[in-house]
């Protein structure tokens, strides 16, 4: 009996037809396990992992292996995605085990959920050193049948490990210059000065340490790491982990010098580079940026827009390659011969050499995947448009990757937030008209009548699970994000509403630290908490992040001092690994910038003066400013309380804790005023 075919997860509906007897994550499947005396085979993946894919077509649909499974444990499948807490507790027993951690992940545990056995994928036969699944599988059976008082005391001493892990870094002491400057200093270290990025292969790109480096820059004038900034973005838009055709951003690159991706497109890289673009060329006028960032968010309207105006999740890396076959990039690779079936021979040739095609191939079996090697131009605007028109239009008609449909309410967040300032910054208004979009969905699904919000939806339907910090606290930045685009204070609202849930469910009052999950969610083995940003700003740090531009905006105090007691994590590991807490440093300079707080106020938000304050306003580059736009008296936002106009004229006020310098009506004052020096 395969119990997943009314689940929403389309990671879970992948499986609905194994002959696996598989179980959602449920009280009733663990009530099964102490009914029957078998252990749990937890298995977490998500949809567009080409490995689990692969797991699953070696084990989960082969009729002896699902035979056995079936016979000795109760099977639960787990998509990570939306149980993001499940997945954290068990891929942190995971990685304290074994030095290492991935997905699919296979977790074996009691019937009282605690684990005891670990891995990750498991090939169907001994390979390299790694045993079979099925020997897996036996070994655990016998272990089960055989010892079991061992089985039980090994899983003790692991739940209490991890619950001796809690992390108390809140505090009163914020991250000051030394800190910010020893976070910089470690990053040049890493830094990799010939391909742009940090460390090794694999190699991811730094979204959220960008943004820091470009708000240092912004506060301190540091050349260096602007420097770092910008060559990392020129790297990543060059090569392969960048769609030179339709736009976005692959998942990672396998090599150092960002040529060969991990196919699968995921909406939150997409949503973080989308803004670290835009917010590169609003820094430098980068040409290149602002093609990227514009091409970016057209990939996310494009292919990943729901019809319900949310964001899908992710595409898949593989997809059929013409003969029945899935294979990863097949979608994305060309050949000198496919170039000239669509090109003809000439512009073929052209096309070879300004996207680096070769007869060896830069992929797998002679293929390439398109770069832009070049520093200079091979050819002109109009050749290079025709040549990606033609091969765009060629690439639609092979079989597309699948589309994970489900819209996560933190990732639909993120993308509010940098479709609303690209559309602000290109006055591209479809942009920013999709960002509300995407807001008003998460407003009439995903929030109850307390303001409680849920994880997922998929098809217009919500998911059962709770929303977790994350999707509150990057939600909650979205609309912050969009109230100072828009002018439109119900966003500031609804960003109070989820931000006042961060302070009553997720902090620690005593020490100020935070927790992945609410006070009332289900208990796990352990409270879930992490404040390392990974793929993701971490919900830590991005309910720093919010609630700091929520109090610049309001004069919150309780806000703000939340905000500063959950920064005393980044003081802590921010000199001592700076890669992995790239939002809370960018954070971080927001609080030594004050952050900026301007008010524009004008006869009419869409007057002509009004307007050009606004935009001068929104493209200044101090960190983590914040913009309150509308009229004389409106009560929308706090910040225009007491803001008149001067002489009649549209005025913008740039203040810090709401002292406010002498307005201005000069549009060369303001940008002065928000240079993010002074």
């Amino acid at each position: 009996m395969n119990r997943l075919a009314h689940e929403t997860s389309p990671y879970l509906l992948q499986h609905a037809d194994n002959p696996v007897d598989w179980w959602p994550w449920s009280a009733e499947a663990f009530d099964e396990a102490r009914k029957t005396g078998r252990p749990v085979l937890l298995s977490v993946g998500y949809s567009s992992c080409h490995w689990c894919h692969v797991m699953a077509g070696e084990s989960f649909e082969d009729q002896d292996t699902a035979g056995f499974m079936n016979d000795h444990f109760v099977n639960i499948k787990v998509d990570r995605e939306e149980r993001p807490d499940v997945d954290a507790v068990y891929m942190e027993a995971v990685q304290a085990a074994t030095g290492q951690g991935g997905w699919p992940m296979t977790v074996f545990l009691t019937p009282e959920a605690e684990p005891f056995y670990f891995g990750t994928y498991f090939p169907p036969a001994p390979r390299h050193g790694s045993p079979s699944f099925r020997q897996v599988l036996e070994g655990v059976r016998a272990a089960w049948a055989d010892r079991r008082d061992e089985v039980a005391e090994v899983a003790g001493k692991i739940v209490r490990d991890l619950s001796q892990r809690e992390i108390n870094y809140g505090g009163t002491e914020i991250p000051g210059e030394e800190e910010l400057a020893q976070a910089l200093l470690g990053l040049t270290r890493e830094y990799d000065a010939q391909r742009g990025g940090f460390g090794g292969a694999p190699k991811f790109p730094p979204s959220m340490v960008i943004e820091f480096l470009l708000r240092h820059h912004a506060r301190t004038g540091s050349e260096g790491a602007l420097q770092m900034a910008s060559d990392t973005c020129e790297r990543m838009a060059r090569g392969g982990i960048y769609d030179q055709l339709g736009g976005g951003f692959a998942r990672y690159s396998v090599d150092r010098d960002w040529v060969v991706p991990h196919f699968e497109k995921m909406l939150y890289d997409n949503a973080l580079l989308c803004r670290v673009y835009a917010h590169l060329w609003r820094t430098t006028g980068s040409e290149l940026a602002r093609r990227v960032a514009l091409e970016t968010a057209d990939f996310m309207v494009r292919e990943l827009r729901t019809n319900e105006g949310g964001f899908a999740s992710a595409l898949d890396a593989d997809s059929d390659d013409g003969t029945g076959r899935h294979v990863e990039g097949a979608y994305y690779v060309w050949t000198p011969r496919r170039l000239a079936e669509v090109l003809g021979d000439e512009d073929a040739e052209l096309a070879a050499r300004y996207f680096g095609v070769t007869e060896e191939g830069t992929f797998e079996h002679g293929q390439s995947v398109l770069q832009l090697p070049q520093q200079d131009e091979l050819l002109d605007a109009g050749k290079v448009a025709s040549i990606r028109e033609r091969l765009l239009g060629a690439r639609a008609g092979r079989p597309a990757p699948g589309r994970d449909d489900k819209v996560v309410a933190a990732w639909n967040g993120l993308a509010i937030a940098a479709l609303a300032e690209t559309g602000a910054y290109f006055d591209r208004p479809d942009l920013v008209e999709a960002a509300v979009g995407a807001a008003d969905l998460l407003v009439r699904l995903h929030l109850d009548e307390h303001a409680r919000l849920a994880r997922t939806s998929k098809d217009g339907q919500v998911g059962a699970n709770a929303g977790v910090l994350e999707d509150y606290a990057d939600v909650a930045e979205g609309f912050l994000t969009l109230a100072s685009v828009t002018g439109e204070g119900v966003w500031l609202e609804f960003a109070g509403f989820l931000l006042d849930h961060v302070l009553a469910r997720f902090v620690d009052e005593e020490s100020g630290s935070l927790y992945d999950t609410g006070a009332d969610a289900e208990r796990l083995i352990r409270r879930p908490q992490d404040p390392t940003d990974n793929a993701t700003p971490s919900g830590w740090t991005a309910a720093a992040g919010a609630l700091l531009g929520y109090a610049a905006q309001t004069g919150a105090e309780p806000h703000r001092t939340a905000a500063e007691r959950a920064l005393g994590v980044v003081k802590a590991l921010g000199p001592r690994v700076p890669r992995f807490i790239g939002w809370g440093l960018a954070v971080a300079e927001a609080v030594l910038d004050g952050p900026k707080e301007v008010a524009i106020v004008g006869p009419a938000i869409d007057e002509e003066g009004t307007r050009a304050l606004h935009r001068t306003a929104l493209l200044g580059t101090s960190p983590g400013a914040v913009v309150a736009v509308g009229t004389p008296g409106s009560d929308e936002f706090p910040l225009l309380a007491e803001r008149p106009l001067v002489d009649g004229r549209p005025a913008a006020y740039v203040c810090r804790h709401f002292a406010c310098d002498a307005p201005t009506t000069d549009r060369d004052r303001l940008r002065a005023a928000l240079s993010g020096r002074g």
